[in-house]
Formats: structure tokens, C-alpha cells, sequence
């Protein structure tokens, strides 16, 4: 989550459905290029997929899930996903409007049973297109993130990742609420977390800020007017129709003996959950993602199965002007999906605490990319690793979608 824009901003600087047949010599060196990736002791597993319209090309994962218990990372493996997460909320955003349950347009007020404005701007309205575009004008602050995080089965930190992760754990499973009690307590003016720096001094539309808070109030609003929970209405209408059925929010919505431990190089971290859900804690697998992911391609095509072409058209068209990017070069956005135009590259990343995801396609040769990685790491070479597995995926890509 937090990481989301971390990762974005190192993507600017480098330049089922049926699994494919292609030559075994093809998945072999990418195999073989990936398991010396794995050698170099950066991250404890990791799963991978490459995919077109078609499906899944080639999944496989690395290294281990549970390195005490010698359990391997595999293709089946589950984690959650961070930021990738948001991609999610933006096709279910869609499919809301389409079942005629909401307009992109909409001022949020219409659904929300608490008061949303900035006090800077209170005449201007927030709609659903602003927080799926990031422009809401509501910022990610240090009581978003020291509130956000729940320490799920109350697991102390050792000392040695104290410094880098205490925000992360330090409210206690107790601390649990629903979506819309937090966002209540920490965006209406007068609850017990809001403050006025959660709004930033531009009005709502003006500008582009990544927002992680404005990501769950649209799953909120979402719920409210689909009047089901956000989890069960994206299974119902996400995961069910592409046979997701390793994917879920909640850890009792999958099988926790395929969840990955998370890592901080050789260090285990403790599981944590997040109140602001929507925005960065789906579960899900290499296998999950790459079905999703081969979805997004084919209604970029105007084949999809989830919306209409007309729903896939909104989701990934530049939402952006140039005024509201203010200088950002090579990048726009969809709805909840990023653009790095220099690329062609369409999708999103995340990080977390042990948790690091990039998913991609390209929109010329319409092949993409997964990556998964159960790792944070320090180590020297922790970047060369990172886009070395990355760049790997890349290179392959096109070899394995223009097999015979």
C-alpha cells in the first residue's frame, strides 16, 4: 500500500481460461534464468506468470513459502497482494455502474451514511470519479497508516525490525472494526482520528495524489449500494466468473495452509490484517492473478467477460489532464490502474510489509506480466534481483505468445 507510489516511480525509470502451449525449450531458459535469479539469496520465494488473451503461458513459483518448515513457494501458493488490490475495486466500480447501482459522477454523500468534504473546499462535492482517479483531494497521513495495520494474532517484533515496521504492529487484533467505522472515525469532522490534514489544500478534481483511504471509501460506497459487503460482491461478480477460487479479503475466505510466511530477508514478520481492506489486502496467487490479468487483456480488446466494452473502455482510458498530473511525464491513469505511457505498460503495483507485486500488461503486444515476491529485503543487490526477475518475465513474453 504505502509502497504503491515507491514502486510506481521505479517504473518510470526502466526502459482458467487454458494453459498455452509453447515450446519446452522457451520455459526452460526462463526457468532456468529465474532459478539463478532465486540463487542469489534475495528474496525467500516468489511466483510468477506470464499471460495473453488466451490465458496463462507460464506459472511457476521459487524458493520457499515457509523456509523453517522447507515448504516451497509454488504457483498455488496465496499472499496478499498489497496495491494490485486496487485494480479490483476499480473493475468493481465499474460493474456497480453497469448493474445501475451507482454513477461515476455520483457525489459520494448520496451513499455514505457520515459527512466526507474537505473543509478547505466544502462548496465542491467529492465524486466516485475522483477517488478512482486519485483526485479526491483526501491524503494518506501518519494517522491513516498508525491506525491502519492490525497486528493480526498479536505476534510481538523482535528489536531488530522494530525501527522499520513498529507502525505496522502495534494495534493489537482487539483494535478490528468494520470499513465503515474506521473511515467514519478518521474522515468525518469531530470523530476521534480526523484531522484536516487527511485533505490536502486543493479542491477535490485538482490534482493527482495517490490515495489509499480514498481506494476503500469507493469499496465503501460500493457496498452501501449494492447493500452487500464489498468482499461478497467481488466474489460474486470478480472471482466466481474467471474461477478464482484460491482468491480472497479475508483470511477465512481461503486456505491458510497455502498463505506464505512473510519475510524481511532471513527475519520472518508476523501476519497483519488492514482496516482499510479494499486498498491493499486482497489474497490471492500467481495462478488467481494471471486468470485476472489475461481478463484485463481481453477487454482491452473488447472481449471481456466481467463488463461490457464500454465498461472496459472507461476503466483503462487516460483519465488524466495535464494540469492535474502537474509535470508527471509518461504516466496517466485509468480507473484504479496505472498507465506508464513510455512503455505501453497497463496495471499496478504494491508493497507491504513482506510483501512486494507488480502486475502488468502490454498494449501492443497484449502479453503481461505477475510477479509475487514473500520478501522484503536490504541486501545490496535486493533492486538488481527485483526488475532482474522482472525484466526476465519481459523478455520471455513475446517468445512464449508467438509459439506455434
Amino acid at each position: 500500500m504505502n509502497k504503491g507510489l515507491l514502486v510506481l516511480v521505479l517504473l518510470l525509470l526502466f526502459s482458467c481460461q487454458k494453459e498455452n502451449k509453447v515450446p519446452d525449450s522457451t520455459s526452460q531458459s526462463l526457468t532456468a534464468r529465474l532459478d539463478s535469479l532465486y540463487e542469489a539469496d534475495v528474496y525467500r520465494g516468489f511466483s510468477v506468470a506470464v499471460v495473453n488473451e488466451d490465458g496463462l503461458l507460464y506459472n511457476r513459483g521459487f524458493g520457499f513459502a515457509d523456509v523453517a518448515a522447507g515448504r516451497p513457494y509454488t504457483e498455488e501458493t496465496i499472499i496478499n497482494i498489497a496495491s494490485v488490490s486496487k485494480v479490483f475495486v476499480g473493475v468493481a466500480l465499474l460493474k456497480a455502474q453497469e448493474l445501475n447501482l451507482l454513477d461515476l459522477d455520483d457525489p459520494i454523500g448520496d451513499y455514505l451514511p457520515f459527512t466526507v468534504a474537505n473543509p478547505k473546499h466544502p462548496e465542491v462535492p467529492i465524486t466516485l470519479r475522483h477517488l478512482a482517479t486519485h483526485t479526491s483531494s483526501i491524503v494518506d497521513g501518519d494517522t491513516y497508516l498508525e491506525t491502519d495495520y492490525i497486528n493480526k494474532d498479536d505476534v510481538p517484533i523482535g528489536p531488530a525490525l522494530q525501527e522499520r515496521y513498529k507502525s505496522y504492529y502495534q494495534n493489537p487484533s482487539s483494535a478490528w472494526m468494520p470499513l465503515a467505522d474506521y473511515l467514519r472515525k478518521l474522515l468525518q469532522a469531530g470523530e476521534v482520528w480526523y484531522a484536516d490534514s487527511m485533505y490536502a489544500d486543493r479542491a477535490p478534481g485538482a490534482l493527482f495524489e495517490y490515495s489509499n483511504i480514498g481506494t476503500a471509501l469507493c469499496a465503501l460506497v460500493i457496498e452501501l449500494a449494492a447493500e452487500m459487503p464489498f468482499h461478497a460482491f467481488t466474489t460474486q461478480h470478480i472471482f466466481e466468473p474467471l474461477g478464482m477460487s484460491a482468491t480472497g479479503w479475508r483470511f477465512e475466505d481461503v486456505d491458510m495452509a497455502s498463505y506464505s510466511k512473510l519475510y524481511l530477508d532471513d527475519k520472518e514478520l508476523p501476519y497483519y490484517t488492514i482496516l482499510s481492506y479494499p486498498d491493499g489486502a486482497l489474497i490471492s496467487s500467481s495462478t488467481d492473478l494471471g486468470l485476472f490479468l489475461s481478463e484485463l487483456i481481453q477487454g482491452y480488446n473488447g472481449r471481456g467477460l466481467l463488463l461490457s466494452s464500454e465498461g472496459y473502455e472507461a476503466l483503462f482510458a487516460s483519465q488524466l489532464s495535464d494540469t492535474q498530473l502537474d509535470g508527471r511525464e509518461g504516466f496517466n491513469a485509468g480507473l484504479f490502474i496505472e498507465k506508464h505511457l513510455a512503455y505501453n505498460d497497463i496495471g499496478h503495483s504494491g508493497g507491504d510489509p513482506g510483501v512486494n507485486t507488480l502486475m502488468f500488461f502490454d498494449s501492443e503486444t497484449l502479453t503481461g506480466r505477475v510477479m509475487i515476491l514473500n520478501s522484503d529485503s536490504d541486501k545490496e543487490n535486493s533492486y538488481d534481483i527485483y526488475w532482474g526477475i522482472w525484466n526476465a518475465l519481459d523478455d520471455h513474453a513475446v517468445s512464449f505468445d508467438t509459439a506455434d
